[in-house]
């Protein structure tokens, strides 16, 4: 396939690249900045764009990160326009060039602080900031799926790499054995290998059954008490300490309180479509997530 990608330049986006060249797929990096391989095209993402000739499919991964500065009123908002405006640009060029798929990065922040409730892709959007933005997020694809094209929305939970993300961020406390669980630690954690994650949007690329929602989660969703007990002793280390509401709030502002939300999210389109997992159990993907190395893509 030749497929274009937007936002490529972040954790997911690089490995993501590689693995699409890696399966022999034409790959075509959209930039902000001067294009300086034939494989890039310069584009403004607030700006109508005219896709390459010939392109079957678009994936967008354009925001900032959620967790990259406090949340300030400019923060979010940010948050908001940095997803809407590249998305409301791809789904108008999907839609005028028709070109037949588009898979659209989303969150599992769209349904809210679930508790112990399991949810699927056919669950309600939730009432907070984040289920917000996913909601509006996926709501800027629609000039495209109006227009015939198959839009696949990510809703991707906690993809696990020791190199970035959601691992990252934790990986220092636990390496010093100062790391432990999240308040009570009941709260459920929508976790997800890398490798899996990766696997999954060739998944969505290939499965012309799936138009729509894909919760990009695991298949055994686990409690944050169960995550901290499996990443301490990959580690071998203990996990003693349990880190109070108000410290992440000090640290991070409203930010702090999403570590605390609850996300039992259940990969319904996955296992309907029999996608074949990688790492079935947390222990299984934090294993992979320490030893495996990141793929990188190779320009062209």
């Amino acid at each position: 396939m030749r497929i274009v990608v937007a936002g490529a330049s972040g954790f997911l986006g690089q490995p993501l690249l590689a693995t699409l060249q890696a399966h022999g797929h034409e790959v075509i990096q959209l930039v902000r900045r001067p294009a300086e391989h034939p494989s890039e095209r310069q584009w403004d993402p607030a700006a109508p764009i005219r896709l390459p000739d010939g392109t079957d499919a678009v994936v967008n991964l354009c925001g900032v990160g959620v967790a990259d500065r406090r949340w300030t009123d400019e923060y979010q908002a940010l948050i908001l326009s940095s997803r809407i405006v590249p998305t409301a640009t791809l789904a108008q060029a999907v839609a005028e060039q028709r070109i037949p798929l588009l898979v659209n990065a989303s969150g599992v922040g769209y349904y809210g602080d679930t508790g112990d409730r399991e949810v699927t892709e056919l669950s309600p959007v939730g009432d907070d900031f984040l289920a917000g933005v996913s909601r509006h997020w996926e709501q800027a694809t629609v000039l495209a799926s109006d227009a015939g094209a198959r839009v696949a929305l990510l809703r991707t939970g906690y993809p696990l790499h020791r190199d970035g993300g959601f691992l990252k961020a934790q990986l220092v406390p636990f390496k010093m054995g100062v790391g432990g669980r999240l308040g009570s630690g009941r709260q459920w954690v929508p976790w997800m290998s890398l490798a899996d994650w990766l696997g999954a949007v060739l998944h969505v690329l290939g499965d012309d059954r799936i138009d729509g929602p894909v919760n990009m989660v695991g298949p055994e969703p686990v409690t944050n008490t169960q995550f901290t007990k499996a990443f301490g002793a990959e580690l071998h280390r203990p996990t003693l300490f349990p880190i109070p509401k108000a410290a992440l709030k000090m640290l991070y502002g409203e930010f702090g309180n999403e570590a605390f939300r609850s996300l039992r999210v259940l990969p319904a389109v996955l296992k309907e479509t029999a996608f074949p997992y990688q790492h079935r159990t947390i222990s299984q993907a934090l294993r992979a997530a320490m030893t495996d190395p990141l793929p990188t893509p190779t320009p062209h």
